[in-house]
């Protein structure tokens, strides 16, 4: 099914969630878990953080974005933010922007998350200032942090986000589940709004992902995955 059909199905703003494992949600929709079974906030660490080499790019100072396919549970917002509190960037300001087409709710959020106790202070934050009802974008800032999430299809906010990216979180649910988060027309947007040098990282390592990005133009490498994932994947805007 293509975004366009999805569109036109007119689907709740809320998608259906059943929980394994007592905290682990996961997507009826679209079959699929929210993060890795392992640990998902290590997979974090080791995907998107490591992936986008950060947090040694902020040693620079200054304003950094980032942006992120699948806002999800919140938990690389989180994690992302407790490294760069680390960090102690000098002048810092750190924009996460997240594009999400059925944001969860409070209590959701609050559940995921609630098994990490190393975010506990970044979760609690977030939970009190999300909305009760969440939809169109939600801006909220947490001072020196902001976290801007488009509730929408994510080739048409994508393409329309007045940001630029110095970094991407690519973590759609699994090509195999939702082809269309990775397809060569969004993968061209995200492209589009990266800054020149700027990167992108993902857990997914599917060819039509990897020919995808780089049919976009960035210059891709594979690497070894989270937790005995063969591969994972990463690149540069040249």
């Amino acid at each position: 099914m293509t975004e366009t059909d999805l569109r036109q199905s007119q689907p709740p703003a809320n998608q259906s969630l059943e929980w394994h494992a007592g905290d682990m949600p996961y997507s009826v929709e679209f079959g699929d878990h929210f993060y890795c079974r392992t640990d998902g906030r290590l997979e974090c660490g080791h995907v998107f953080l490591s992936g986008n080499r950060l947090p040694a790019r902020w040693s620079t100072g200054g304003a950094f974005t980032i942006g992120e396919l699948g806002f999800g549970t919140g938990l690389n917002f989180c994690e992302t933010w407790r490294h760069w509190n680390g960090a102690q960037v000098l002048d810092g300001r750190l924009h996460f922007v997240s594009f999400e087409r059925f944001p969860m709710r409070a209590g959701e959020i609050d559940r995921a998350l609630s098994r990490w106790p190393e975010i506990d202070t970044e979760r609690q934050a977030l939970v009190a200032d999300w909305p009760d009802a969440p939809a169109g974008r939600i801006d909220i800032d947490f001072g020196g942090v902001r976290l801007t999430v488009v509730c929408g299809m994510a080739l048409e906010s994508v393409s329309q986000s007045p940001e630029s990216f110095d970094a991407w979180y690519l973590d759609g649910f699994a090509p195999s589940r939702n082809p269309d988060m990775w397809s060569q027309e969004l993968m061209q947007a995200v492209f589009d709004k990266t800054v020149r040098g700027g990167t992108f990282a993902t857990y997914a390592a599917a060819g039509f992902v990897r020919r995808n990005l780089a049919a976009a133009g960035f210059a891709v490498e594979r690497l070894p995955g989270f937790a005995g994932k063969r591969e994972m994947l990463r690149g540069d805007k040249p």
